[in-house]
C-alpha cells in the first residue's frame, strides 16, 4: 500500500514544486523567460536568481538544472515563444513563460499558426509538447495592460488546450499532466491565488485536462467558478445557505476542452445554473456554457441560464472602479436571488 504525504503548500510553491518534479524526471523537460533566472545578460554581475520570474515561480531551478535548462530570454516573447514551439517540435518537452497574458498579442501568430496547426497539418507525425505559463487576474491596481483574463481567446482556437487550477493542488496536477502531454497546453495562473495554501501531496501526480470538479455539492443551483472565481463562488454558496438557497459549486479547471457534461449534469439536477466568469461577457466561456446548457438542457431549466462577468471594458486602474469591475460574492448572491423569485 502506497502512503502519499501532503503538507500545506501556496499556490506559487506548488506550481514551482511541479516544474522542479518534471526537471528532475526528464532530463528533456527545460523552461524559458523573461527575468526566471535574474535577467538577461546579467551574468557578468553575478545575479542568479535574482527574481524567480516577477511572481517567483521559478526560484532555485537556476542552481539546481543551470543555465542550459532554464533559459533567461531577451524581452522579445515572439523570439522565445516561437523558440520554445520549435524545440518541442523536435523532442523537447519545452515551458516557455509569459509574464502576463496581456502580452499574448506579441506571440500570437506562433501560438494561432504554428503550435495549434503543427500537429494537425503533418497529419499527426509531429508532437509538440510545449507549455506556455502565463497570468490572469485583476484587482491589484496592475492596470489595463497587466490585468485581463483573456482565456476565451485561447479556447477558441482549435489544437490549444487551456486550464485553469483553482487552487495549490490542482495547480499541481495540472502543470505536471500538461508537461507531459504531447500537445501545446496554456496554463493561466491566477495572480489573486499566489499566497492562498492548500494540502499537496509531495509525490509528484496528475489530474486529467479537460476535466471539471464539484468542490460543493447542492440542490438547489450550479454555480460555475472559473480559476480564482470557484472562491467566489463558494463564498457566495455558504451566505445564500444562510437563508436555505443550496447551491452547488463546479470548478471548471480547463477552459479547453470544456467539461460540458460535468456541467450539464449538475444543472439536470439544480434545474439553474450561474456561470461566474472574470473575462470580458461577449464571445466568452460564460456565454457559451450557457449556450450550451440551454441547447442540451433546456427542459431540465426552471430559470435562464445566466452570467456574473467582468463589464466589456479594459481593466481601469482606479482601485475604486477595478472593485466593481472584478465579479464578487455580492453580485453573485443578487443574480442567484433573482432566478430563485422566477416561477
Amino acid at each position: 500500500m502506497t502512503t502519499t504525504t501532503t503538507r500545506e503548500l501556496q499556490y506559487r510553491q506548488a506550481i514551482n514544486e511541479a516544474l522542479r518534479q518534471e526537471m528532475e524526471r526528464d532530463e528533456n523537460v527545460i523552461i524559458m523567460g523573461e527575468e526566471i533566472a535574474g535577467g538577461a545578460g546579467r551574468e557578468h554581475l553575478g545575479i542568479v536568481d535574482a527574481w524567480g520570474g516577477p511572481f517567483r515561480t521559478t526560484v532555485g531551478l537556476i542552481q539546481q538544472f543551470g543555465r542550459e535548462r532554464v533559459l533567461d530570454t531577451p524581452l522579445s516573447e515572439a523570439a522565445f515563444v516561437g523558440t520554445a514551439i520549435g524545440a518541442a517540435s523536435t523532442g523537447m518537452r519545452t515551458v516557455a513563460e509569459l509574464m502576463f497574458v496581456d502580452f499574448i498579442g506579441v506571440c500570437m501568430d506562433q501560438l494561432l499558426n504554428n503550435a495549434a496547426k503543427m500537429r494537425y497539418m503533418f497529419g499527426g507525425q509531429v508532437k509538440l509538447p510545449f507549455v506556455l505559463l502565463t497570468r490572469i487576474g485583476a484587482g491589484f491596481g496592475s492596470a489595463a495592460q497587466h490585468s485581463e483574463s483573456f482565456y476565451s481567446i485561447f479556447s477558441h482556437i482549435p489544437g490549444l488546450k487551456g486550464v485553469v487550477p483553482s487552487d495549490a493542488y490542482t495547480a499541481k496536477g495540472l502543470l505536471i499532466a500538461a508537461i507531459r502531454d504531447d500537445d501545446p497546453v496554456v496554463f493561466f495562473e491566477h495572480k489573486g491565488l499566489y499566497g492562498e495554501t492548500c494540502q499537496v501531496p509531495e509525490e509528484p501526480y496528475v489530474l486529467p485536462l479537460g476535466k471539471a470538479r464539484t468542490v460543493r455539492e447542492g440542490t438547489d443551483i450550479t454555480l460555475v467558478g472559473i480559476s480564482r472565481m470557484t472562491w467566489v463562488c463558494t463564498q457566495a454558496a455558504e451566505e445564500l445557505a444562510k437563508s436555505g438557497i443550496n447551491a452547488e459549486v463546479v470548478d471548471l479547471l480547463s477552459v479547453s476542452p470544456i467539461d460540458y457534461d460535468h456541467v450539464i449534469d449538475s444543472v439536470r439536477r439544480t434545474h439553474r445554473l450561474v456561470v461566474v466568469d472574470e473575462d470580458t461577457p461577449i464571445c466568452s466561456l460564460a456565454g457559451d456554457i450557457c449556450a450550451r446548457v440551454a441547447e442540451e438542457a433546456f427542459d431540465h431549466l426552471d430559470a435562464p441560464p445566466s452570467r456574473v462577468t467582468a463589464p466589456h471594458t479594459p481593466v481601469p486602474y482606479s482601485r475604486v472602479l477595478e472593485d466593481n469591475y472584478v465579479p464578487n460574492t455580492a453580485r453573485v448572491i443578487k443574480t442567484v436571488q433573482g432566478l430563485m423569485s422566477r416561477n
